[in-house]
């Protein structure tokens, strides 16, 4: 099997391992890969590189990647056949103007189909339609035999891939059902909070009234502005509506991905600076309304506002960062978290705060019924010492740290976290009897 030797590291950039990449298009060359293959360090399959940590790199392996494939054909009821390595972005291009959006998207359109379900992804509408692996009817999935497998969502070998990490198998095939869409824009009611009771509390409010919500916190904040916010919660507007500009959503027809523009090479120190952080917190913030305030805008600008900028992950220089996400069921918790690395001055940028709703079964799936706190952090030698603190309040706590996010937790927690967790390793037994699926995560973690 040919390929290229190739240095690869998780969107983070923490950490760069080398392996033999080779591109496979169909189910039966990703086959014949798989029967093919007699090393020692296994094979891996590889979206586009947007797990955070090393969930996608196979150091001294071999790694596939799948090439994409048009879109099938959309039934009325809006299920759709997508190839495993076809982007977020790629689907919307073809799904939005002809009235449809998908079921659930993270913050980036730059991830595969497969990869989004092999993380089982969440967006902003988890408390109220679940992750990404809830709108799956079924999958075609190339297991550690080279068999091609169809799997629907009410077999236990399911639960096995979604969420797995790549590591039950290959997803080459999902069939997914769409959602509805009649124009190209979301109507946003928008406000900022005082204080991080306000945020959640604005954040509970906002569940029962709008399918998508998320806070973005200013983690710089301190004493009596602690957890102090912009909430933000939408709906794919209707054709008629107004916001409170007087202006009309998008038609379909207009929809775009927007303009990206490129980031400049990879500086030699951090671009991102409490000092500059904290001016554009404080801008960010008071631009918020005080009272709440409906707009219209964009699926892109609302859903992806980082893709604007391509490769922004450079901004934080050759050492790279860290995204720590955490879930967990108590509100206490999230303060508890917020003040520890506050007392450490690891202030956190580009702070998230969301609510989910009840897990999906799935052994290794992230999502459980609380709350879910993402912070990036430049990564420095003092705070491996603070996240491992962290882990252990987030277990104390009954929580769990976000796999496709991690970059170094510790492996002892793990079945803490993650109480399902020999449940999974007997189902992807069944999917892979030689454990030739293996990762830089899957080693580190001793997760299979």
């Amino acid at each position: 099997m040919k390929g290229d030797e190739t240095l690869l590291s998780g969107w983070g950039r923490t950490n760069f391992t080398s392996s033999l990449v080779t591109d496979d298009e169909t189910a039966e060359s990703v086959s014949a890969a798989i029967r093919g293959y007699r090393g020692e360090r296994g094979l891996l399959v590889r979206g586009l590189g947007r797990s955070y940590g090393d969930a996608a790199q196979n150091s001294g392996g071999r790694t596939l990647r799948l090439r994409t494939s048009p879109v099938g054909e959309i039934g009325p009821d809006g299920q759709v056949d997508l190839h495993g390595g076809l982007s977020v972005g790629e689907l919307l291009t073809h799904v939005v103007p002809r009235g449809w959006f998908v079921p659930v998207t993270p913050g980036t359109k730059h991830i595969t189909i497969g990869g989004g379900l092999a993380a089982d992804v969440h967006g902003k509408n988890h408390h109220r339609d679940g992750s990404l692996g809830a709108h799956v009817v079924e999958i075609d999935l190339v297991d550690g035999t080279g068999a091609l497998r169809t799997l629907r969502r009410e077999e236990p070998l399911f639960d096995a891939v979604i969420g797995g990490m790549g590591l039950s198998g290959v997803i080459t095939r999902a069939r997914l059902r769409l959602v509805p869409i009649q124009t190209a824009s979301m109507r946003v009611c928008t406000r900022r909070t005082a204080d991080l009771d306000e945020t959640m509390g604005a954040l509970a409010d906002a569940d029962q009234t709008h399918r998508y919500t998320v806070a973005w916190l200013d983690t710089l904040a301190h004493g009596k502005h602690l957890g102090r916010g912009v909430v933000s919660s939408g709906e794919h507007a209707p054709p008629a509506s107004l916001d409170d500009h007087g202006r009309s959503p998008l038609a379909l027809a207009r929809f775009s991905q927007g303009l990206a523009v490129a980031a400049p090479p990879t500086p030699p120190f951090n671009l991102l600076s409490p000092a500059g952080m904290r001016l554009f917190n404080q801008i960010y913030y008071h631009r918020a309304p005080l009272r709440p305030r409906t707009s219209h805008e964009s699926i892109s600008s609302f859903f992806y506002p980082l893709d604007v900028v391509n490769a922004w992950n450079r901004a934080y220089g050759p050492r790279g960062f860290v995204q720590y996400q955490f879930a967990v069921p108590h509100e206490r918790t999230v303060r508890e978290v917020i003040e520890c690395f506050q007392r450490n001055s690891n202030y956190g940028f580009l702070a998230v705060l969301k609510r989910f709703g009840p897990a999906s079964g799935a052994p290794l799936s992230f999502p459980t019924k609380g709350w879910t706190l993402a912070v990036d952090f430049p990564a420095t030698r003092e705070l491996a010492g603070v996240l491992d603190r962290l882990d252990e309040m987030v277990v104390a706590g009954g929580g769990r740290v976000y796999l496709a996010k991690d970059a170094r937790m510790n492996a002892r927690l793990l079945p803490q976290m993650y109480p399902q967790l020999e449940r999974w390793r007997e189902l992807r037994a069944t999917l892979d009897p030689r454990g030739i699926f293996v990762s830089d995560l899957s080693r580190r973690l001793q997760l299979c």
